[in-house]
């Protein structure tokens, strides 16, 4: 028997989208107004910019982004020491028949694209670039022959 992953060429499902933007939506409020006490959180803006649920709504990969610069990894250790308090004070605010757990990640999407276009800006690419306009494949033989 086939075991469903969840994982389809479409993508999730709008369930998935749906409870992922209210538990987003809610973690923000809640680390917006400071309820969590933990020093190491103080003075600090974390943004969430996507919560990414599994296809059974068990588990919530939480991407997270310190403003500002700050130490992502640490921040990261930090919410994932606290996410059952969190988990706690996301179901109160939610009317959900379970509440999935939460895991946070450390969203690098943003210095993977900043990496991504600084290698395509790069001499060498520009230069292969350069080199496929003007009519020669990589094979090193004119299109002539």
């Amino acid at each position: 028997m086939a075991r469903h992953t969840g994982h389809t060429a479409k993508g999730p499902s709008q369930r998935q989208l749906r409870v992922g933007e209210l538990v987003r939506k809610e973690l923000s409020d809640i680390l917006t107004r400071g309820e969590v006490s933990d020093p190491e959180l103080v003075g600090v803006i974390i943004t969430i910019p996507e919560v990414r649920m599994t296809p059974d709504l068990r588990l919530a990969t939480c991407l997270i982004m310190p403003l500002g610069g700050g130490d992502g990894k640490k921040i990261e250790k930090v919410l994932n020491h606290s996410a059952k308090y969190l988990r706690g004070l996301v179901s109160r605010r939610m009317t959900m028949k379970y509440m999935p757990d939460l895991r946070f990640v450390l969203d690098t999407r943003y210095d993977d694209d900043m990496r991504i276009d600084t290698l395509l800006h790069s001499p060498d690419v520009a230069r292969d670039l350069d080199r496929d306009d003007d009519g020669e494949d990589f094979g090193g033989r004119d299109e002539e022959e």
